[in-house]
């Protein structure tokens, strides 16, 4: 008896320690992201990579980088990656960020279908072709939701000289939604719009909508991470996100960036040693 108490005490012991261990949360940071990186696949790609190597796993909110930021702001976030830089230099300047870094760019392309209304496939003038769109009255769909991706079309169109949000219900939809949804719902009306080239690489119900106008060096479009102010926010884990920052800056991150491909094509260029 006294042999089977002295085991079950032990059994009990090594339980006890199992359970503990296994109920040990795991480390982890949450990085308020762009849709984009989400929807293409990248975080798919290069998060198993940093979670291996450094046993923090990364909880990724992707919403548009409007959104992004107004919740960093509000300390739901360690790290934000995004891609609009006035308003992440402006989030920094306020005190809400440490600092900001580029890390990787592609370009945006203005997307139409086959039919083409306003005659502008081929042209590599961003402005020159969404002034044609607006005077042909032909039916563009924007994001309209505050996204990197909708501040940087609004800058084209200020660019082109035309008040598009004053059509607005008009040629001019407004889906309010992220880049996928809109991208099925300017498919669906034939629309014109304007996406990153990314989540148009990876989208999948492209049906007879291609790319119009590309190579127009307004159409640039980098990405940035920034450590949000544990002065700011106390809980904000400043370590844990700095490792993620700094594997991203890093050859091994960079590298992970380069090596994510779709249908043979290169998603994200890297520039964090830029």
């Amino acid at each position: 008896m006294r042999h089977w108490g002295f085991g079950a005490v032990m059994m009990l012991a090594l339980w006890g320690w199992v359970t503990s261990a296994l109920a040990e949360p795991r480390p982890y940071i949450t990085v308020q992201s762009t849709s984009s990186t989400q929807n293409s696949g990248l975080f798919d790609h290069i998060l198993p990579q940093f979670e291996t190597e450094s046993g923090i796993e990364v909880r990724v909110v992707a919403v548009g980088t409007g959104q992004a930021i107004r919740n960093a702001i509000n300390g739901d976030g360690d790290v934000l990656f995004v891609h609009a830089k006035a308003a992440e230099e402006a989030f920094v300047a306020e005190g809400y960020g440490i600092a900001r870094h580029d890390v990787m760019y592609n370009d945006f392309v203005i997307l139409g279908p086959e039919a083409d209304p306003a005659g502008i496939a081929g042209m590599n003038d961003a402005t020159a072709a969404l002034a044609k769109i607006a005077e042909a009255q032909a039916v563009f769909a924007s994001r309209g939701d505050d996204s990197g991706t909708h501040k940087a079309e609004l800058r084209l169109w200020r660019a082109a000289g035309v008040a598009a949000q004053q059509a607005s219900g008009q040629w001019y939809r407004e889906t309010g939604a992220g880049m996928g949804a809109t991208l099925n719902t300017g498919i669906g009306m034939g629309a014109y719009l304007l996406s990153d080239r990314a989540t148009w690489i990876a989208f999948g119900n492209k049906r007879d909508h291609q790319v119009l106008v590309e190579g127009d060096s307004r159409l640039f479009n980098q990405y940035g991470v920034i450590l949000v102010n544990e002065a700011v926010h106390p809980h904000v884990k400043s370590d844990l996100g700095q490792r993620f920052i700094t594997w991203l800056l890093s050859p091994q991150g960079q590298e992970a960036i380069a090596g994510y491909q779709v249908a043979g094509q290169q998603l994200f260029f890297p520039n964090g040693g830029s």
